[in-house]
């Protein structure tokens, strides 16, 4: 997940109207960086908890992997420590009116269009999601545990995820470095969907390089279980984009939506009970579904499937995959997309790509 602090700093170097948001942004943000203690000194501490000292120097060895194998940016980040005072970073806020799912946009200087808002202040993003409902806009607040700053600080390791299994660390790592190294501007499901896949795929090749058979066994269970589940995220959303576009009343609408949702709900804990997963999923479904949750989700899934088709035709090739991702990112809008489709409708989309680029 991503927070582009760097936007505050230029917003409120432009004058821009919505100052009290960017300064708590940079606020929170440099309080953050200020806490940070190098790993190393910590590494050569003697006092050190044996528990964090084996996960600090597995942060090393992730890190390594992630350069020599994932082609991934070698730099500073990941080398430092923080220490926070509760379990998540920040929290980002998602919004869509009541009769559709597409994500509400926030625009900033330099980064573009972004479809979530995040907040380190939970008393000023509760008076901003007031603000929201009384505009008739749905709301859905996610807790943050990382995020990158694609590269303009030295993000460290956070006490919300260093205790997280193997599996998990090495795939959030993967995932924001990748961040750091591709973003295109105005494309949340680009970038996100393309972390996501490099965060499966060098998950995998991890766990096989550790020969972490149990580890890796779970985890293939996991994505066919999180590949269930995305699909029925994927359905629901397209059966309510289908209601929302049919010319009948706002409380037939209301009904029906609710009757999908308390589909959705059904329908997952039957996938989870046949997968064998205890938790899972579980408390997303039960907690309020609405419009703004289900396209949080849409955004770091949409494109999961055509990446992963390219990580497969570069076999495991990162450098020649991430070249050929910064062309296709290079490509207008709307020819990027037909790529994608064309991914992930076959193996051979690049050809439909190279023809696109000419």
């Amino acid at each position: 997940m991503r927070f582009f602090i760097s936007i505050a700093i230029i917003a409120l170097l432009s004058g821009c109207a919505d100052l009290g948001y960017y300064w708590h942004s940079v606020n929170g943000h440099l309080k953050l960086m200020s806490q940070r203690v190098d790993i190393e000194d910590l590494l050569a501490d003697q006092a050190l908890a044996a528990d964090l000292r084996e996960r600090l120097t597995l942060v090393g060895e992730i890190r390594l992997f992630a350069v020599d194998r994932l082609a991934l940016p070698d730099n500073a980040s990941y080398a430092s420590f923080v220490q926070l005072d509760r379990a998540y970073v920040l929290q980002n806020l998602f919004a869509a009116t009541e009769f559709s799912t597409q994500l509400h946009s926030w625009c900033y200087p330099i980064v573009g269009c972004t479809s979530y808002r995040g907040y380190y202040d939970e008393a000023r993003l509760q008076r901003y999601i007031d603000s929201l409902e009384k505009t008739g806009l749905e709301v859905y607040v996610g807790q943050v545990s990382a995020y990158s700053t694609l590269g303009w600080f030295d993000d460290p390791v956070l006490s919300s995820f260093i205790d997280w299994p193997e599996y998990r660390l090495a795939g959030l790592l993967f995932h924001e470095l990748v961040h750091q190294r591709i973003y295109i501007d105005d494309d949340s499901e680009f970038n996100e969907s393309l972390a996501s896949a490099v965060q499966q795929a060098g998950t995998i090749l991890w766990l096989q390089a550790r020969q972490q058979t149990v580890q890796l066994a779970g985890y293939q269970l996991w994505l066919n279980y999180r590949r269930e589940v995305m699909q029925l995220i994927a359905s629901t959303q397209g059966e309510l984009n289908q209601l929302y576009a049919q010319p009948i009343g706002d409380d037939e609408k209301r009904l029906q939506k609710r009757v999908i949702f308390a589909r959705a709900v059904k329908t997952h804990a039957a996938i989870a009970q046949a997968r064998g997963i205890a938790d899972g999923y579980s408390d997303w479904f039960a907690s309020e579904m609405n419009n703004a949750k289900i396209g949080s989700v849409s955004v770091y899934n949409a494109r999961l499937p055509a990446f992963l088709k390219m990580i497969e035709f570069y076999r495991g090739d990162f450098a020649a995959f991430f070249t050929y991702v910064e062309q296709l990112g290079e490509l207008p809008r709307m020819a990027r997309d037909l790529c994608l489709d064309a991914w992930e409708m076959s193996a051979e989309g690049n050809q439909h790509c190279a023809e696109s680029r000419d």
